[in-house]
C-alpha cells in the first residue's frame, strides 16, 4: 500500500535515537496530529512525528510534500512540492503536485501556470486531469470536454477522465448520466488491468446515489458488489454509502472489518472511521455523540486522505459534522461546517458533496430563523440543479422546502 510504504519510509534507515520498530508502528497507528500535540503538552517528549518530519526533510524531502498535503498543511507542501520540483524538474510527479497544491489554496491561476510548465519540462507529462480540474473551478465545460476527448481510447488515462466527467455531470444533478459515466470508467480501468481502481469507482457510483436518496438502488449496487474489493479507499466508500442508505446493520458490520483489516492505518483510524462511525450515530439518532467521534478527524480533515490520483473522498468528516450539527439543531454551528465546504473549492471541486452544502447551508440558516440566507442559499442549490434528473429525491426535497420559506 502507498501510504504504508511513504511510513516505513520514514523508519527505514538505521539513525542514532530513532524509534524502533514497535514505536514505528505506534506512530502509524496514532493521529500524527495528536502526536504533535502531545509534544507540546509534554516538551520533555519527542514526538514520533516530529522526529519522522525532520528527518524526512532531511533525507528525502521530494515525498515531504505529500505528507504536508495528506494533513492538510497546503501552504508548507507547496513550498516542499516547489522545492521537490526545482530539485527534479524532469520528473512528471513532483511537476502536478505543485500545480495541483496551488489548486487546493484556490489559486487556480497559479495552477494553470505550473501545468503548463509540467508539459513542457516533465518526462511523459499527462495532465490531462489536472487541466480537466482547473476548468472545473473555472466553470469551462468546453475545456473539460476537450480534456475527456485527450484521453479517449488511452488506457491508464481515459478511465481517470470519465470518472471526473462522471463526477461533475452528478455534481449538476444528472444522477442518471454519472451513472453511465461511472460503468464506462470502470470498464476502461479493468480493461487496464486497475481492477482496485473499477470498483473504487462502482463504489463512489454506489455512494453518490445514496447522498442524493436512492437508498434502494445504493442497497443493490452493494449487493452486486459483495466481495469485489478488499481496498482501503474502495471499502470507504461502500460503507459510508451504505451509512447514508440507512443499512445501518450491514454499515457497522462491515465498518468493525475495516477497523480490523486496517488497525494501523492512520488515514482509515482517523479520518474513514470517524466519518462512518459519526453517520451510523446520525442514523440512531445521536448527534452528540456523532459530534464527538467527529473530533479525532479534525486536525488533518481539510487534508488529501487519498493518495490516489483520484482524490474524491475531500471533507467527508466537515459535512457529517454539518449534518450532525443540523441533527442537534444547532443551526449557527451547521452553517460553519457547510460554509467551510463552499470556501475551500479546490478541495471539494466536483464532489457531491460540494454541491449538497448549498442546499444543507439553506437548512442550517432556516433552523436560525434566518429566512433571506436560507432563501439565497436554496436558490444557489436550486440555480446549480436547474436541469438535474427531475425524479432524484433530494432535489425534490429541496424544493418542497424551498416552497415552504416563500
Amino acid at each position: 500500500m502507498l501510504r504504508e510504504s511513504f511510513f516505513r519510509c520514514l523508519f527505514s534507515e538505521s539513525t542514532s535515537g530513532s524509534p524502533s520498530s514497535r514505536e514505528a508502528k505506534e506512530y502509524r497507528r496514532e493521529s500524527p496530529l495528536d502526536k504533535a500535540n502531545a509534544a507540546q503538552q509534554e516538551p520533555h517528549r519527542r514526538s514520533h512525528f516530529q522526529w519522522g518530519y525532520q528527518r524526512y526533510s532531511r533525507s528525502n524531502r521530494l515525498n515531504l510534500g505529500t505528507l504536508l498535503n495528506i494533513l492538510g498543511q497546503y501552504e508548507a507542501g507547496l513550498r516542499e512540492n516547489v522545492e521537490s520540483s526545482r530539485l527534479a524538474p524532469q520528473v512528471n510527479l513532483y511537476c502536478r503536485y505543485v500545480a495541483i497544491t496551488y489548486l487546493l489554496l484556490n489559486r487556480v491561476d497559479d495552477a494553470a501556470d505550473a501545468t503548463k510548465a509540467q508539459q513542457t519540462r516533465c518526462v511523459e507529462s499527462n495532465p490531462a486531469d489536472v487541466l480537466y480540474e482547473i476548468a472545473f473551478y473555472r466553470n469551462d465545460p468546453a475545456e473539460m470536454a476537450r480534456q475527456v476527448a485527450s484521453t479517449a481510447g488511452k488506457p491508464g488515462q481515459e478511465d481517470l477522465l470519465l470518472e471526473l466527467e462522471a463526477d461533475t455531470t452528478a455534481y449538476l444533478g444528472h444522477l442518471e448520466r454519472a451513472s453511465e459515466l461511472s460503468l464506462r470508467a470502470a470498464d476502461s480501468a479493468e480493461h487496464a488491468g486497475e481492477r482496485e481502481t473499477a470498483a473504487t469507482y462502482k463504489a463512489v457510483a454506489s455512494l453518490r446515489e445514496a447522498l442524493f436518496g436512492n437508498a434502494a438502488k445504493v442497497r443493490q449496487l452493494a449487493a452486486a458488489a459483495k466481495g469485489r474489493s478488499t481496498g482501503h479507499d474502495t471499502g470507504y466508500a461502500e460503507v459510508l454509502g451504505l451509512a447514508y442508505a440507512g443499512d445501518t446493520s450491514r454499515a457497522q458490520g462491515l465498518a468493525d472489518n475495516l477497523a480490523k483489516n486496517f488497525p494501523e492505518d492512520t488515514i482509515m483510524q482517523f479520518n474513514y472511521l470517524p466519518t462512518i462511525r459519526a453517520k451510523l450515530a446520525l442514523d440512531r439518532s445521536r448527534p452528540q455523540e456523532a459530534l464527538e467521534i467527529l473530533k479525532a478527524a479534525a486536525p488533518s480533515e481539510l487534508g488529501l486522505p487519498s493518495l490516489s490520483f483520484y482524490n474524491w473522498p475531500n471533507l467527508y468528516p466537515i459535512y457529517v459534522r454539518g449534518e450532525a450539527y443540523l441533527a442537534a439543531h444547532q443551526g449557527r454551528e451547521a452553517a460553519v461546517e457547510f460554509q467551510k465546504i463552499l470556501d475551500h473549492r479546490g478541495i471539494v471541486l466536483n464532489e457531491p458533496v460540494g454541491a449538497l452544502a448549498h442546499l444543507q447551508l439553506a437548512r442550517a440558516y432556516s433552523l436560525q430563523g434566518n429566512t433571506a440566507k436560507a432563501r439565497a442559499a436554496y436558490q444557489d442549490f436550486l440555480t446549480l440543479w436547474k436541469d438535474a434528473d427531475p425524479d432524484v429525491p433530494i432535489l425534490k426535497e429541496a424544493k418542497a422546502e424551498y416552497a415552504n420559506i416563500q
